[in-house]
């Protein structure tokens, strides 16, 4: 069994019982500066190893993992110190919020000889994992386009004062989701162009960065995808539409996983209709009040990430498939205040990036 320490206990409520629930994985320790926090997860999960100092957990030798769920500016700084004792790291999406320190971060994952997986967690939802299946399994032919969105009622992050500094940007913190879908089908995006405001509910509520986009992505080879959010209002009935969906359109069929609502509908190359839920598994991946926190998928993840250190393979999103998904998104960045097209090598040559990611 590999030893985690886990770092941020607000999103690392659902990686404690991730961990609790896997024979792969052992918790040995949870640290978060907030003290009140610790004590309120050590009493939930009845596991009381905790601490307020960082350093302490990542100088126990025991340790093989750190799972970092800290807010997203923190993860740069958070990883490297993971690195720097030796340490494998999982950190939850967005892996970083900027492309400053990603260099030095690949350099050091090289020079000390652990790896970074990055908590995409939606790739491991059910849904999208059965998507992932028949597309490879060629159910739907050759991929023509991809469209994805998460759009939610987000209201309730507003009282997270950290949301409203600055640096949170609900490009990075919840279109990551989406925007890794397109990468995990289209991973070379060549050129984005999109539109961004600040919503009225977002203006009142304190929020500095846009919280309302829509993008369109273009690869190399032609096609074409886009991607959609809004995170400050009301959203559909789930018999309408899911929170965040993915839909993979091929020359023969098509395909759609619905995230949050355990849902999967195929038309197939064979012509026939299929609509799979996932009802059986609803306590798995949802274990604690309304769906705020889906457990289940960081289990699958952190069993995902167990295997490929056991058994010598990459697990992805690993550091540098991260590193290009977070190039992608500074491009979007950068669309949303120029209001043209922008490539994205462009932005990969800025940060020194190009002999890591175009090798």
């Amino acid at each position: 069994m590999l030893k985690i320490g886990i770092l941020g206990l607000g999103e690392g409520r659902s990686t404690m019982s991730a961990v609790l629930n896997s024979a792969k994985w052992e918790l040995k320790t949870v640290c978060d500066l907030n003290i009140d926090l610790c004590k309120q997860r050590a009493k939930e999960f009845d596991f009381h190893n905790y601490t307020t100092n960082l350093e302490e957990m990542l100088s126990d030798p025991e340790i093989d993992v750190v799972g970092i769920y800290t807010p997203d500016h923190l993860h740069a700084a958070h990883i490297k110190m993971a690195l720097s004792h030796g340490k494998h790291v999982v950190c939850t999406k967005p892996l970083l919020d900027d492309l400053v320190e990603a260099a030095s971060l690949l350099e050091l994952s090289h020079k000390v000889g652990k790896r970074v997986f990055v908590g995409q967690s939606s790739r491991f939802f059910e849904p999208m994992k059965k998507q992932r299946l028949d597309f490879e399994n060629g159910a739907i032919g050759e991929l023509v386009t991809v469209e994805a969105h998460y759009n939610a009622d987000h209201r309730w992050f507003l009282g997270k004062g950290w949301s409203l500094q600055d640096s949170f940007k609900w490009l990075f913190g919840g279109l990551s989701h989406p925007v890794d879908f397109i990468r995990w089908y289209l991973p070379e995006i060549e050129e984005v162009m999109g539109y961004g405001m600040l919503s009225p509910n977002g203006v009142a509520g304190g929020l500095k960065n846009q919280d309302t986009m829509h993008f369109i992505f273009k690869a190399k080879d032609g096609r074409i995808a886009r991607v959609s959010g809004s995170y400050s209002g009301p959203v559909q009935p789930a018999i309408r539409e899911s929170e965040m969906s993915c839909v993979l359109r091929g020359t023969e069929g098509c395909s759609q996983g619905d995230y949050m609502d355990l849902r999967y509908t195929i038309a197939d190359k064979n012509g026939e209709d299929k609509q799979i839920t996932f009802d059986d598994q609803l306590k798995y991946y949802f274990r604690f009040e309304g769906k705020s926190h889906h457990a289940g998928e960081y289990n699958n993840y952190l069993e995902h990430f167990a295997d490929s250190i056991e058994k010598d393979f990459i697990a992805y999103p690993d550091l540098k498939e991260g590193v290009g998904t977070v190039a992608l998104l500074k491009t979007m960045e950068k669309t949303l205040a120029s209001g043209k097209p922008e490539k994205v090598q462009d932005t990969i040559d800025e940060y020194g990036l190009t002999s890591f990611l175009n090798p």
